[in-house]
């Protein structure tokens, strides 16, 4: 997989990139269903394959992978993430912070998803490794299974500095 280098966007519309792919992939902006984490990788696949303006560093631009049950902001809610992370610089080209774009999909805390525990995966853009052979690693988890089974209660995108 490679980035789409046709046409570098800025960092500031990812989070409106990211919810365009998904509603090209679902031809919806909620995909309330069963099949909604396999359309949300999908649309974050495709969104992967975009380039933002970043800076020449080893971190710039990186892809998370995550999931587990977590009480972020209410009670606790099996959470699926996958987030994509860009360095931000001040005017003199120094680390100035980073931006996270997020696609959460939350589900009731059935017994099947809370046994499948935390996990968590970064891939970092120029890095030695292969985006393709880390995709089909993260494809290659249990979760996608189990997740099959059940259906999200929300679909988020957003983005935050941090």
């Amino acid at each position: 997989m490679k980035h789409d280098k046709s046409g570098v966007r800025p960092v500031d519309e990812a989070a409106a990139r990211l919810q365009a792919e998904l509603h090209a992939v679902t031809g919806r902006t909620a995909p309330l269903t069963t099949a909604a984490a396999e359309q949300a990788w999908r649309a974050y696949i495709r969104f992967a394959r975009q380039c933002f303006a970043t800076p020449a560093t080893p971190d710039a631009d990186s892809l998370l992978f995550e999931y587990g049950t977590f009480a972020l902001d209410g009670p606790p809610a099996f959470t699926l993430d996958l987030s994509r992370q860009f360095e931000v610089e001040d005017e003199d080209g120094e680390h100035d912070h980073y931006v996270q774009v997020h696609c959460a999909l939350r589900y009731a805390p059935a017994p099947g998803l809370r046994t499948l525990g935390h996990f968590g995966s970064w891939f970092v853009f120029g890095s030695d490794g292969d985006v393709d052979r880390w995709a089909h690693e993260v494809r290659s988890q249990a979760v996608w299974k189990t997740v099959r089974d059940h259906e999200p209660t929300t679909i988020a995108i957003s983005q935050e500095r941090v």
